[in-house]
């Protein structure tokens, strides 16, 4: 989906435009905001079987939100290997095709772990919304992993919220993130 934004100063208001029409965003939190922003975005989403049909209430979700999201699979229940939809998915977001990535796997660990073995990828075991909020804020996390045995769609739904609306805070955690690739 593309979205065309320009945000405008008039009397110390700010305004956002989008479609060509103006929306005072003095009276939208700060929140709200980012998620508006958030929302051009390309999603990369990918689960094992374990994660199937959490993944297909997350991506229907993000759809209703007006994101567009990318599925690298799987398409159903039948047993499968996450490494063989974990690594589109890092492929994916390593090279700007989509801007962030969802994986999702029973534990969240091997998905975890298959997307960290990419280097541009820091994929980040989200089991509550602070740690999805605390993972972009920190971490600058550009994966968020999902336990989909231990969390229902409601939890789920609501740490890609907490991650998709998270910033990072740059700083002190952007010396830590330049350790890792040392």
């Amino acid at each position: 989906m593309l979205m065309m934004i320009r945000l405008a100063a008039l009397k110390n208001k700010f305004f956002i435009k989008i479609f060509g029409g103006f929306i005072n965003f003095s009276y939208l939190c700060i929140e709200t905001l980012k998620y508006v922003i958030n929302c051009m975005k390309t999603i990369g989403i990918a689960a094992d079987h374990a994660g199937f049909e959490q993944k297909e209430f997350i991506k229907t979700w993000l759809q209703q939100q007006g994101m567009e999201v990318k599925d690298f699979g799987t398409h159903s229940t039948e047993s499968m290997d996450y490494p063989d939809v974990a690594h589109p998915l890092a492929h994916a977001v390593e090279n700007g095709e989509v801007e962030l990535g969802v994986g999702l796997c029973g534990s969240g660990q091997g998905m975890a772990i298959t997307l960290n073995r990419h280097a541009g990828i820091r994929a980040a075991l989200c089991w509550a919304p602070l740690v999805a909020c605390v993972s972009r804020n920190h971490n600058n996390a550009n994966v968020c992993v999902l336990p989909a045995r231990f969390i229902d769609n409601a939890t789920a739904q609501e740490i890609v919220h907490q991650f998709l609306t998270a910033t990072f805070e740059g700083g002190r955690h952007q010396q830590r993130i330049d350790k890792i690739n040392e």
